[in-house]
């Protein structure tokens, strides 16, 4: 049987890939100290590698495909395909960000300020990379962790991974400059995305994680309305697309189903009722494919 050797991300980026990979029909179970999870697909071979290292083993074809940061395959330099950018993170459904950060009370105020400082990092290549581009002459060195922690007593400066800034904020850090933006990104191997079969695969992954993703931020509303009062209600209601009408056995009335973002219903229900639907019911949705 032919098998898709896949990496998923251990530590910061697992559970939420784990979420995803079961919304997208994918059931992964592992113990805490197992790296060759079980999961529903005997086509698909997982192991848990950690995101820093994924990109390597990928072009290495130790794995036909895995899921990691941009930053990551950036940072190792890697040559793997990029198939899917898949916007979610930790913490939510935004991108990540590599952020310069000094000491509230530092006197710098720009990376050129920075010149010939002590920099930690555990991004070292990219960081040496963004000095170099901009003739600042800086030490970087590698940081094991607690990376906030470091400035001023060991070093001047770091670039660290941020979602949200809270935990720079805690640490009387601010941010003078972001070095990039980074997403979850699905790669592949070279060779394996010429293999055909692997490459089926692979792109039937993409497509439902990312079907996943979209749903996140979705959900469908149901509702009966009645016919005389129909165009007061669809001039209300966002959509995907048309909004699917369809007759009741009462026939004055229609029932109505559509797609639409969640961040809207709060205000959008309400609105609805007052003009005239009834029955209205919002439900969850798993995957949404455009």
């Amino acid at each position: 049987m032919n098998k898709l050797k896949l990496g998923l991300p251990k530590g910061s980026l697992q559970e939420t890939t784990l979420q995803m990979l079961k919304k997208a029909g994918y059931n992964v179970s592992s113990s805490s100290r197992s790296y060759f999870p079980v999961i529903n697909d005997e086509e698909i071979q997982p192991m848990l590698i950690r995101a820093q290292e994924m990109s390597r083993y990928v072009e290495e074809g130790v794995l036909d495909a895995g899921l990691t940061g941009k930053d990551w395959v950036m940072e190792n330099g890697s040559d793997v395909e990029m198939v899917a950018d898949l916007r979610y993170a930790k913490q939510g459904l935004r991108p990540v960000k590599w952020v310069l950060a000094v000491p509230n009370n530092s006197p710098f105020q720009k990376p050129q300020d920075l010149k010939g400082k002590r920099i930690a990092t555990e991004l070292v290549n990219v960081t040496r990379e963004y000095f170099k581009k901009k003739g600042v002459p800086v030490t970087v060195e590698f940081s094991w962790g607690a990376t906030e922690a470091k400035a001023p007593d060991l070093v001047d400066a770091i670039v660290e991974l941020t979602e949200t800034g809270s935990s720079l904020r805690a640490n009387n850090l601010r941010i003078i400059d972001v070095l990039l933006e980074s997403t979850t990104k699905l790669v592949a191997n070279k060779s394996s995305w010429k293999d055909a079969w692997k490459k089926n695969k692979i792109e039937n992954l993409a497509l439902l994680l990312k079907g996943a993703l979209q749903a996140e931020e979705m959900v469908g509303l149901k509702m009966n309305v009645e016919k005389k009062g129909l165009k007061k209600v669809l001039a209300i209601l966002p959509a995907m697309k048309n909004p699917t009408v369809a007759p009741l056995s009462n026939g004055s009335w229609v029932a109505l189903e559509t797609i639409i973002e969640e961040r809207v219903v709060r205000d959008l229900i309400p609105k609805l009722k007052k003009a005239g639907a009834e029955g209205i019911i919002e439900y969850p949705l798993n995957k949404v494919i455009p």
